[in-house]
């Protein structure tokens, strides 16, 4: 089954291209079926490849999804247009006033690391996003900064500054074969890393209920379920595309910025050579592992959703 976008939003197109199965409202309206509701907070300054990144993933599954794309209500972008976040975004303050429900939302990450969480200028109206999905959504997925502030705020677990940016691909151990989350993975993959921030795992130990499901002995826990909140968190890039960390190489050599070569993303470590995408596999088992996880257990009316 496809994903239900609005025919004119970008991604509609770039997965169409791609082969992704999309579908346009009004077919979508004819099949006798609830589509899942997935809400996207897109809390990164290019929204429209964060869009293309995620729907790629949540569109590769047998289910039709429906996706909402969500903004902070008064924190503005200067990198897409006002057009675009006009017509396909809604603000959070008028998604929770409406009272309406999802199946899963999913918060991504800011380029932020550096402030504290309390200096985020919406951090407020974002402790407000994680405490609604407690009644509105009902399973949430934080990824890299909005899986390391979502488990702040439930569980106080602190980011940590790094003396150098993790930047690269690195191979991460599978914790919990057993998980449906990790139904399929290899007993170790490879995960894009880009972070300045870390979470340690000592002090994810320390909280009762917290279970890590993919860790590296070189940058840390990476994925971590919260089964009390219906959540996971994690803190690396499994949605990247293949040029992402390029992207972001490039940029900051352009600019001067001290950087390293990403480790393990060009062949030989050579920059001069088309990078390598070790990790588009195990990036669709994840998400459509956790798409199926929600369709297995959210209600089939979704009014019920955190009742």
């Amino acid at each position: 089954m496809p994903i239900k976008l609005p025919s004119d939003l970008p991604a509609f197109d770039v997965l169409t291209r791609e082969g992704v199965m999309v579908m346009g409202e009004g077919h979508a309206a004819n099949q006798d079926i609830r589509p899942l509701r997935l809400g996207l907070l897109n809390l990164m300054p290019k929204k429209i490849q964060t869009e293309n990144q995620f729907a790629r993933l949540i569109g590769a599954t047998p289910l039709q999804i429906e996706l909402s794309l969500i903004r902070m209500t008064e924190h503005t972008t200067r990198n897409t247009a006002a057009e675009h976040m006009e017509a396909f975004y809604r603000p959070f303050a008028e998604v929770a006033a409406s009272g309406e429900k999802f199946d899963g939302l999913i918060i991504t990450g800011a380029p932020i690391e550096h402030l504290e969480f309390d200096q985020v200028t919406y951090w407020d109206e974002l402790r407000q996003v994680f405490d609604w999905t407690q009644t509105n959504v009902h399973s949430t997925f934080g990824v890299c900064w909005g899986g390391m502030a979502m488990i702040n705020h439930f569980h106080g677990v602190k980011k940590h500054m790094l003396a150098h940016k993790a930047f690269g691909c690195f191979r991460h151990d599978n914790l919990a074969p057993a998980s449906p989350y990790l139904r399929g993975f290899s007993d170790d993959c490879v995960v894009p890393v880009s972070r300045w921030t870390e979470m340690r795992q000592d002090e994810i130990d320390a909280v009762p209920g917290l279970v890590t499901l993919l860790a590296s002995t070189e940058v840390g826990p990476c994925l971590v379920e919260d089964a009390s909140h219906r959540a996971l968190y994690i803190f690396n890039h499994f949605e990247y595309d293949s040029d992402t960390l390029k992207q972001e190489y490039d940029r900051d050599v352009a600019a001067g910025t001290a950087i390293n070569v990403p480790i393990n993303y060009y062949p030989g470590d050579n920059p001069s050579k088309p990078p390598l995408n070790r990790w588009r596999s195990h990036a669709h088992l994840l998400y459509g592992n956790w798409i199926n996880e929600i369709y297995q257990s959210t209600p089939y009316e979704i009014e019920k959703i955190g009742a």
